[in-house]
């Protein structure tokens, strides 16, 4: 079977793996380079280090790059805020606007003039846009497909329903508004649309009338994450996992800092909490330091320190969408997790059986203190929900899937079983906006 030509529209090089976007993206992309001519097209990293590095490790994986001299405008100071107001004026989103910068959409029409693409991916919803600027006219033509690691304007619902402030909400309210407008658009308007969660691919169907949408789940390397015999856990040492850059994950840190670790705390005093990500904002770090038991550990090399040692996740997100690449992980390791409702969301995973799932993050406080007082059964907990990641949520099959939509989207058939690649296909039906 034929290699494709792929060309990858994306915001950076996801390297090192230090998001659960980075971490999904690379994974699927080492195990298709193989197979494909697969090339990134992106802006560079904002740290030269980090964008060194990241050339090194896809020049050893056989991926091509293209990556243009520009980095997405940081999400702080006043030019962010002065970018924030002049989005008032624009039909795009914030997100998409922000990302789609002429100089990948430039770097992205060369390509297509010297290369004959079979499919264009676009690995995150807004880069549909550059995709749309650097073809005009011919992307009625092209092959492409876009990721939806969420269903971005869930997310902005949720901002908007959370945001207390009336004039911060009216401006959540318009991002979500702009946000439904422009997924209507790139789903409809993709070869083939790929959910990251059989819920979001249902959610894409009934809030947009896509007919259909392939589902390539988050997933884990199960070599790397596994259980650490001889090491000792803490039953009350609490770990949050995530980019403490975005904001649904910050937002779930303010909420563990003022009420869940606090309330826990004061029923189990020697509890501990850590919070391990990256790029975690000075405020938070101040806030942290301010709370007794807490401490914020920035940019760290590997998680799995961290998982070996820890009596339990806690994911208390009331912000989100797609799925916990940290739930994953941290059950492969067989770390007992406690979990909101929309924190578990998009994962094939029973719970009271492989985890423990509350409604709000308030209602964690009772199981996070049953589990430390409780290993055994947490861990039992636990050894269940491996059970489950290994047989379903491996990256081996996953690029499988992967591999059979670009080929489905190239017109090529891919030799896999067509059970192998989810669809769900639901008869449109009326949008539901919510506004």
């Amino acid at each position: 079977m034929r290699p494709l030509t792929v060309a990858v529209l994306d915001e950076e090089l996801p390297y090192p793996p230090t998001s659960g976007k980075r971490i999904r993206t690379l994974n699927l992309l080492s195990r298709l380079a193989p197979r494909h001519r697969v090339t990134i097209l992106c802006h560079r990293n904002p740290d030269r280090a980090e964008q060194l590095a990241a050339e090194d490790e896809f020049r050893r994986l056989g991926v091509g790059t293209v990556v243009v001299d520009r980095a997405v405008p940081p999400k702080a100071g006043a030019g962010f805020y002065a970018r924030l107001a002049a989005n008032l004026l624009s039909p795009l989103p914030y997100s998409v606007a922000s990302h789609a910068g002429p100089a990948l959409a430039a770097a992205a029409r060369r390509f297509a003039a010297d290369h004959p693409v079979d499919v264009w991916h676009c690995e995150w919803t807004p880069y549909a846009e550059v995709l749309r600027t650097a073809l005009g006219d011919g992307l009625a033509d092209a092959r492409w497909t876009v990721m939806a690691h969420n269903v971005e304007s869930l997310i902005w619902q949720r901002y908007t329903e959370a945001e207390p402030n009336p004039v911060k909400r009216w401006y959540l309210r318009r991002q979500w508004q702009k946000f439904e407008r422009f997924e209507e658009w790139a789903y409809a308007a993709a070869t083939r649309p790929v959910a990251v969660s059989p819920d979001d691919a249902k959610l894409m169907c009934d809030r947009f009338g896509v007919r259909r949408v392939d589902v390539v789940e988050n997933g884990v390397d199960i070599g790397r994450f596994r259980p650490q015999r001889g090491v000792d856990r803490d039953p009350a040492r609490l770990l949050f996992l995530g980019s403490l850059d975005w904001r649904p994950n910050l937002d779930a840190a303010g909420q563990l800092l003022d009420h869940v670790f606090p309330a826990v705390r004061a029923k189990v005093p020697n509890a501990t909490l850590s919070l391990v990500g990256r790029r975690p904002p000075a405020w938070l770090k101040a806030r942290a330091a301010a709370v007794p038991g807490a401490r914020v550990y920035s940019d760290v090399p590997d998680v799995r320190p961290f998982l070996a040692t820890c009596g339990l996740l806690v994911v208390p997100l009331r912000i989100g969408g797609g799925s916990r690449l940290k739930i994953l992980e941290a059950l492969a390791t067989e770390t007992p997790v406690v979990s909101t409702r929309v924190g578990a969301e998009g994962l094939q995973l029973a719970p009271g059986r492989d985890l423990v799932v509350t409604d709000t993050p308030e209602e964690m406080v009772g199981p996070i203190v049953e589990a430390i007082r409780r290993p055994d059964e947490a861990r039992e907990t636990a050894e269940c929900g491996r059970r489950v990641v290994l047989a379903r949520y491996s990256w081996d099959p996953l690029a499988d899937k992967l591999d059979a939509v670009w080929r489905s989207a190239a017109g090529h058939l891919s030799g896999i079983p067509a059970e192998s690649e989810v669809r769900v296909r639901i008869g449109l039906r009326t949008r539901v906006t919510g506004l």
